[in-house]
């Protein structure tokens, strides 16, 4: 058992992990923006733009529940929830291509700022070391 918790901490403690956990706990909060700015932005916007239409309240009722003390309880599809979300994904995955976009044109930028390595000198044949041990004897006989 000792051995199960010792490699989990060694799993745990990679600096992959623990940069992967930073990018989710980002990604959440990256995530709350979108959503105020998809909620409380663009979509009264774009309910403004159509006439006042409002996405988030956009419902097909399919029952409907009288209490006794005369509330009434709906249940309902409510897609227009589901169109906010389709937006909001559109543009957290259009946020992430332009960070990506970016990190790659930088890195294009680099790998052309850095001269390439020279290539290292091909390693003689076995018949140029051959010859060159030719070419020392006969130098060390003279």
């Amino acid at each position: 058992m000792k051995k199960f918790f010792g490699e989990f901490k060694e799993f745990i403690a990679r600096g992959n992990v623990i940069d992967m956990a930073v990018g989710v706990v980002v990604g959440a909060a990256f995530k709350s923006i979108i959503d105020s700015l998809v909620n409380d932005i663009i979509m009264p916007l774009v309910g403004w733009l159509c006439g006042g239409l409002d996405f988030s309240s956009y419902a097909i009722k399919l029952s409907e529940k009288v209490a006794e003390d005369g509330s009434v309880a709906v249940n309902a599809v409510m897609y227009g929830k589901f169109i906010n979300a389709i937006i909001s994904f559109l543009i957290i995955a259009f946020c992430l291509f332009c960070v990506v976009k970016a990190i790659n044109a930088m890195r294009r930028k680099k790998e052309e700022e850095e001269p390439a390595a020279p290539a290292p000198d091909p390693e003689p044949s076995a018949e140029e070391k051959l010859l060159s041990e030719i070419r020392d004897l006969l130098k060390e006989k003279n």
